[in-house]
């Protein structure tokens, strides 16, 4: 039985659909809202829509931005010859913030992974395959997480590009085995790019 109003409950309801969020949070942040100004609650629903309505997947690395392409894809100073594979847009993040890479990304928006009925046609695989297909890529640096799927996905990606005759990488194992890059810290980051091994 609820000790909440209809709407308040249907509000904790909403948050409690987010990621990581128990009952106690979400009842806590729902009441942070009712209790926020008008201009503060408008402005928080106003920078949720704007977002659902702005943002769009970059049509070559797939990143999420508000242009196309993306920031990092349109930038001249990038090297269009080294494409860093990552799993997830919060990757690119994490690998930005070393200051280390300075080529360009691709997005695969996922891992291999037959436990979840993920295969390879349900990633961007074969986006990142047509990438490879102008010549210009001289380098593939595979850096998916360090955990079964993530490896599954290296050795699978890794046998497609070799026969392009084209370098491909892995990025060293200083992320520890099951983490991900989003909560790794730049120097870790750092010696794994610079520790990357050929496949």
């Amino acid at each position: 039985m609820s000790y909440y109003s209809p709407s308040i409950e249907k509000l904790i309801q909403s948050f409690e659909k987010l990621p990581s969020i128990g009952n106690k949070t979400a009842a806590r942040l729902a009441f942070y809202i009712l209790n926020a100004s008008e201009e503060e609650t408008n402005e928080f629903v106003s920078s949720i829509v704007n977002a659902k309505k702005n943002l769009k997947y970059c049509s070559k690395c797939y990143n999420i931005s508000d242009t196309d392409p993306c920031i990092i894809c349109a930038n001249p100073k990038r090297d269009q010859s080294i494409i860093c594979v990552v799993e997830d847009v919060r990757d690119i993040i994490a690998m930005e913030r070393t200051h280390e890479f300075k080529g360009v990304y691709h997005v695969l928006h996922g891992s291999i992974s037959p436990m979840n009925g993920i295969g390879p046609d349900d990633i961007k695989i074969k986006e990142l395959l047509a990438r490879l297909m102008d010549g210009q890529v001289k380098e593939v640096i595979l850096a998916t997480n360090p955990r079964v799927e993530g490896e599954a996905t290296a050795m699978y990606l890794s046998k497609l590009i070799k026969p392009l005759g084209i370098k491909v990488t892995r990025i060293a194992h200083g992320i520890p085995v099951g983490g991900d890059l989003e909560y790794t810290d730049e120097i870790t980051l750092t010696k794994a790019l610079e520790g990357r091994r050929e496949l």
